[in-house]
């Protein structure tokens, strides 16, 4: 079992940046391919950026690659996703989402573990 816990959303304007943590617990965090999702009212969950046990192999959506940076930290047991020139559209709780395999995915339903979410406002 894999307990997640995200932090760090708020309200921000357009061209700011956030920090989000996903601060895991229960089973050795170090196995887990981890990511980062997010939903909008009205539309379905969304690829954000996932990253490898390791964090040598890591992977972004398209509306986020250049802007978005995701690390993790296996000694500290979290993930972080860096956002960076961030955009109305960016608008939305997200989520962090472990597997219970090394392997990064960018398919919700191959993930075992969410957290609760945290809302991320973006405003023009």
């Amino acid at each position: 079992q894999v307990q997640l816990v995200e932090s760090g959303g708020g309200l921000v304007q357009a061209g700011d940046s956030l920090r989000l943590s996903c601060a895991a617990s229960g089973r050795t965090f170090s196995n887990n391919g981890m990511g980062w999702f997010r939903q909008s009212p009205g539309k379905e969950r969304e690829f954000v950026s996932a990253i490898n046990w390791s964090g040598a192999v890591t992977y972004y959506a398209d509306s986020v690659k250049g802007r978005f940076t995701i690390s993790r930290d296996n000694a500290k047991n979290t993930v972080v996703l860096q956002m960076n020139s961030l955009k109305p559209e960016d608008t939305a709780v997200y989520y962090c989402a472990a597997r219970i395999i090394g392997v990064l995915s960018t398919r919700a339903e191959q993930y075992n573990y969410w957290g609760q979410g945290t809302q991320v406002t973006v405003s023009s």
